[in-house]
Parts: C-alpha cells; sequence; structure tokens
C-alpha cells in the first residue's frame, strides 16, 4: 500500500466531514484492541456502610455519625 492509496473510500453517497470524522472515529476505535477496565474504586456511599476500624458511640447524635461518610 503507498502513501496516497486511501485507507477507505466511500463508495455510495456524500457524506458530511462531521460523518466522516464520526466513521474515522468508529473505525480507529475499533481497530485498538480492547483494554481491560481499571477496577473502580468504592464511592464515599458505599465506603460509609462499611466498618471504619472506629467504634460507634451512643448518645445525642449517634444516629448521624452512624450513617454520614467520615
Amino acid at each position: 500500500m503507498s502513501a496516497e492509496e486511501p485507507l477507505f473510500r466511500v463508495v455510495r453517497g456524500v457524506p458530511t466531514a462531521e460523518e466522516l470524522a464520526a466513521l474515522v472515529g468508529a473505525i480507529v476505535l475499533r481497530s485498538r484492541p480492547a483494554a481491560a477496565p481499571a477496577p473502580a474504586a468504592a464511592s464515599a456511599w458505599a465506603r460509609s456502610a462499611r466498618p471504619a476500624g472506629t467504634t460507634l458511640t451512643a448518645g445525642p447524635g449517634g444516629w448521624r455519625s452512624a450513617g454520614l461518610p467520615r
């Protein structure tokens, strides 16, 4: 394949510049090898449900401190 030969060509229709850009983007995306997704970090909401090693205290405001993220 020479440097002047196109990688693909449109054989029907007259695509706009936006349509060609979308096509090139899709081709480039599909030609890359799939990467393994990174493990997602736990959200603050999910971490708040886990024991943090601190003791909960009974008394005024104890219910609030038990449910809010630290």
